[in-house]
């Protein structure tokens, strides 16, 4: 066969495409469409990661995004198994994560099976993803998957969605190069926004920090961390943007768990100027906007959406690390009011810490939540599935490195934390990676304990027995509604883990739960630890305690 004749399959040059783009690995349930794929897989330098459901494949690829600020990709049939891509694919769009999914479909030139199976995947993903298409012809493969890997990974990062048939997967072409991928700088800020902003600053009496869910972008952290120690103005952060600034600094005021009342809330309330870094309404509003609040200068990677609870007076609009960089040069020693707030945050942090060491049985939020920053460390990770647990481990839960307590306060889905935690073990496999779950969220994607065990993760998960759907439940107790339809009966959590081939643990008592953690996270391995959790504190502190001390304030 002469050069000219050679051909290559539409798979082949979307599998070369993918690594082009530096792929190393896809998650994901394969279906009979995607078998030209995957045998092109199997000869790439790709690894194929099976997972026992498409949703935790998608979880999967949507954390590798997060984590290294470069697509992950997913894969599944058509119909069915793209559908249970969905939920992953709103997870990365609302929680800004960059991502590809890569679904099959039945032959586009002519089928025998007539529409079995058969759904308008495209349409489907359009709303959920920042792009959605379906190729058409094997040639254009290597054009649409660098556009693909573009748009994913733009401001705002996000999902795209790409529909490979099954005949385009097998058709075969004349060779196509890949495009050569190059790096695109974003801009910095413009000169008069940042004077603007200077100015805001520097006419402040009350200044405050506030870090939202973009400054985890593994791109940011250093400019961010910069900006705080040069100007000296305390900060207080998201749910999602913990730990941008490392540790050491002291200015740290707390985490907005709620949106109003709690103890940060205080300074948020006493400042009359917040500079909000990487704000996205896309998340739980940290706190409430009004015309007697502080002015607000909006610094991020692209302007300000307005919302009825966020308006912000200023806009500082580009690449946020060298942008700050920009602004402190601007600030830096003319702030002598940078710490006016400071004085507030030792009472704010000692609620927040209060009744923590606390010996009840079973256990508080609180104390589990200590317990447990006293067995990771600073680099290691804990990756939260959705629950009341997640606004505790938002209040109390100390970071000093970004990304490493992955929640998610967009889409806020159960069913993500042990996916999160397995892409995240993957990841950084000789750092202590903890998957937190209630007995709710856990069971939901509990499945893949046996790719876990399967692909030999050092992963411990810790999941918290109250037989129940606790935060609903709880919110149903506090609209005073009927106790109904929130609680159920679990499996024997030991045993189950034992069935998957992975250690089990259950904790008897408080003291025994900080050295059984550690002692898992030594040995290595899948270990599932069981506690069960007294929420009797949701009340008492989330309800009781703020709502005295906002009367206390008034």
């Amino acid at each position: 066969m002469s050069g000219q004749d050679h051909k290559v399959k539409g798979s082949d040059l979307f599998v070369a495409a993918l690594e082009n783009e530096g792929v190393d690995r896809i998650f994901g349930v394969p279906g009979e469409e995607n078998l030209d794929l995957v045998e092109s897989l199997r000869t790439s330098r790709i690894e194929l990661v099976l997972t026992r459901h498409e949703q935790a494949a998608a979880f999967m690829a949507a954390t590798y995004g997060r984590l290294t600020g470069k697509p992950g990709v997913c894969l599944s049939t058509l119909g069915p198994g793209a559908l249970n891509l969905s939920t992953g694919a709103a997870y990365a769009h609302l929680g800004a994560m960059p991502m590809i999914l890569v679904t099959g479909q039945k032959p586009i030139m002519s089928s025998r099976q007539a529409r079995f199976q058969i759904v308008d995947v495209v349409a489907t993903m359009k709303p959920l993803t920042k792009l959605s298409r379906q190729i058409v012809s094997a040639s254009s493969i290597p054009t649409v998957v660098r556009d693909a890997f573009r748009v994913a990974m733009e401001e705002r990062p996000g999902p795209v969605h790409l529909e490979l048939p099954e005949d385009i997967a097998g058709d075969e072409v004349s060779p196509i190069p890949v495009i050569p991928v190059h790096p695109i700088e974003i801009p910095v800020a413009h000169r008069a926004a940042l004077d603007r902003a200077a100015a805001m600053i520097l006419a402040a009496k009350r200044p405050l920090v506030m870090m939202g869910a973009a400054t985890s972008r593994p791109r940011s952290t250093h400019g961010i961390a910069s900006f705080v120690r040069r100007t000296g103005i305390p900060f207080f952060t998201t749910q999602m943007g913990k730990g941008t600034v490392p540790g050491g600094t002291n200015l740290y005021m707390g985490t907005a768990a709620l949106s109003e009342r709690d103890y940060v809330h205080d300074a948020i309330d006493a400042a009359d100027l917040i500079v909000a870094i990487g704000h996205d309404p896309i998340e739980k509003p940290p706190f409430i906007m009004g015309p007697s609040g502080p002015k607000v200068i909006h610094v991020s990677y692209t302007p300000a959406s307005v919302e009825l609870v966020y308006f912000p007076d200023a806009e500082v609009v580009g690449d946020v690390g060298p942008s700050l960089e920009l602004l402190a040069d601007r600030l830096e020693g003319k702030l002598p009011q940078a710490a006016a707030l400071l004085p507030l945050r030792e009472e704010i942090l000692a609620h927040i810490a209060d009744r923590a060491t606390e010996a009840r049985w079973p256990p508080t939020p609180q104390r589990i939540v200590h317990d447990i920053r006293q067995v990771i460390p600073e680099n290691g990770i804990v990756a939260l599935d959705n629950g009341m647990y997640k606004i505790w481990f938002a209040r109390n839960y100390r970071t000093r490195v970004a990304n490493t307590l992955l929640l998610d306060n967009a889409l806020a889905t159960m069913g993500a934390g042990l996916p999160s935690a397995m892409m995240a073990a993957m990841l950084y496999p000789d750092r202590r990676v903890l998957a937190v779950a209630g007995d709710g969220g856990f069971m939901m994607n509990s499945q893949e304990m046996e790719t876990a065990v399967r692909l030999k993760l050092n992963l411990v998960v810790l999941v918290l027995e109250d037989n129940a759907y606790g935060m609903i439940r709880w919110k149903q107790a506090v609209d005073q509604f009927a106790d109904y339809g929130m609680t159920f009966g679990n499996p024997d959590f030991v045993q189950y883990a034992k069935a998957y081939g992975a250690k089990g643990h259950r904790i008897a008592s408080i003291d025994s739960f900080g050295p059984t953690l550690d002692a898992a996270f030594r040995e290595g391995g899948v270990h599932l630890v069981s506690i069960p959790i007294d929420y009797s504190e949701n009340v008492r502190v989330l309800v009781d305690e703020l709502r005295a001390h906002e009367k206390a304030k008034a």
